[in-house]
């Protein structure tokens, strides 16, 4: 590491070799979510999430986004796709369910779950039950209904429609019934606790059918002592179940320094019998979570194996012509956010240290991050290709993209004199944020102008 002091700036310059460790290996999107519900719909596939990364624990939460992607590695998202939900606190969307011409989504708004409804998976959705607005504790458009004052309790709706299309609806504490047809209502006689083999709080659950055979799936624990437990029936959505003698399919995994693998989905590439496992995991502790995909296995009796949990993500689903990326040889920045040692909550043997170096918003992996100092409030990055030469594009993921950025992108052929060539001045929630360019350039350099002054990725083409 070279450090050199320049313009009352500490600029940092670091090789790719010099970079300190990613602990957060590839992550989905370069973002922090957590209870991820992903589908594939006519081609594409949607991750419809809880947006951490706010930092104010359970009291918030970011707004609802949902990335998109069509090969499963380059994933965007632009504005958010239910606009009255904004501003409130919105966690655990379902996915979206195709239904009576319609789709449905069933997020927990403010701790409590409501049906939404668009005519398309981008939405806008809007609430599905009177006026689609949202009020303080709760509203009469939520999925249950209650006399209780303090509301209906119950969150984390699962919806699963079998063959014959009944529909169903899973919840949190092992809750489960039939839902109506107008998939905005609870059949309430035929509410259910599921018996399962292992007791204690329960949340996120996931069902879904494969072969004849129903899968019901809940967690157990949370934070670093999250885990998944199954299943299995051949008889009926709800039940009865069967529970294998390795029900544990995904638990911490010390030697790879997976920790809490917990509230996320199953989802399956259509026309295909590929089944994935997504799950948050514990992170940088609290409501800083990212998620992660591993592939999900079965038995011939078809039992599912333990996952086996990796940081490595999946790779392309689906194959799509993407064009060459220039690789970025050094990186410099106005400087650098101190490391950053993250608290374990209750296992003794979690340890992680976050880093930011520059390098890391070129290393092609969504775990890691460049993050400017706490105190520099005009922040920058350059990205130098090597030699000058035709760049054609530049993809920006900035840290906490759903509150917005304005940036301003320069290029330079000798690293001294800067002409512009992109961004814009006014703040705009996406990701990422693309320049089209078709300029000859060896350095490329963005200065942040509003928003969290940090770059998960930067490619250019």
């Amino acid at each position: 590491m070279k450090i050199i002091f320049s313009c009352f700036l500490w600029t940092i310059v670091l090789s790719a070799t010099a970079q300190s460790e990613n602990p957060f290996g590839h992550a989905l999107v370069p973002d922090m979510i957590a209870d991820a519900s992903i589908q594939e719909i006519n081609g594409t596939f949607y991750c419809y999430a809880t947006t951490d990364g706010y930092d104010q624990g359970l009291k918030t939460s970011g707004p609802p986004v949902v990335w998109k992607s069509k090969d499963f590695v380059h994933w965007s998202f632009s504005g958010f796709y239910f606009p009255s939900a904004v501003g409130q606190k919105y966690w655990a969307p379902s996915k979206a369910v195709a239904a009576n011409g319609k789709y449905y989504i069933y997020p927990t708004v403010n701790g409590f779950m409501y049906p939404a409804v668009a005519s398309s998976p981008d939405g806008p959705f809007k609430l599905a039950k009177g006026v689609d607005t949202f009020s303080k504790t709760f509203t009469s458009a939520t999925l249950l209904q209650s006399r209780d004052p303090k509301g209906p309790a119950g969150i984390d709706a699962e919806i699963f429609i079998d063959d014959d299309g009944q529909p169903y609806v899973f919840w949190q504490r092992r809750f489960a019934a039939k839902l109506n047809r107008d998939m905005v209502s609870v059949d309430t006689a035929t509410v259910i606790q599921i018996s399962t083999k292992r007791q204690g709080y329960s949340e996120g659950p996931i069902f879904f059918k494969r072969k004849g055979i129903y899968y019901y799936l809940y967690t157990l624990g949370g934070d670093e002592k999250y885990q998944y437990a199954y299943g299995m029936s051949k008889t009926s959505p709800l039940g009865p179940f069967e529970f294998p003698e390795n029900d544990i399919i995904a638990t911490t995994n010390y030697e790879r320094q997976i920790f809490g693998p917990g509230h996320g989905c199953v989802f399956n590439v259509p026309g295909t019998d590929d089944y994935y496992f997504a799950y948050l995991e514990f992170g940088r502790r609290s409501t800083n979570r990212q998620t992660y995909v591993n592939k999900l296995q079965f038995n011939e009796d078809g039992t599912i194996r333990p996952v086996d949990l990796t940081m490595n993500g999946v790779g392309a689903l689906h194959p799509v012509p993407r064009e060459k990326r220039i690789p970025v040889v050094n990186a410099t920045a106005s400087g650098v956010r101190a490391d950053l040692n993250i608290k374990r909550n209750q296992d003794s043997l979690f340890k992680r240290t976050e880093s930011f170096s520059p390098q890391f918003a070129f290393d092609a992996a969504n775990g890691s991050r460049w993050m400017a100092a706490a105190e520099d409030s005009t922040a920058w990055i350059i990205a130098d290709v090597g030699k000058s030469q035709l760049i054609k594009r530049s993809d920006l993921y900035f840290v906490r993209p759903t509150a917005g950025h304005a940036y301003r992108l320069e290029y330079s052929v000798d690293g001294k004199a800067w002409k512009p060539c992109g961004g814009h001045q006014q703040v705009i929630v996406q990701s990422p944020h693309t320049d089209r360019l078709n300029i000859k350039a060896r350095y490329l350099r963005v200065k942040i102008l509003s928003g969290v002054r940090g770059i998960w990725e930067w490619h250019i083409y």
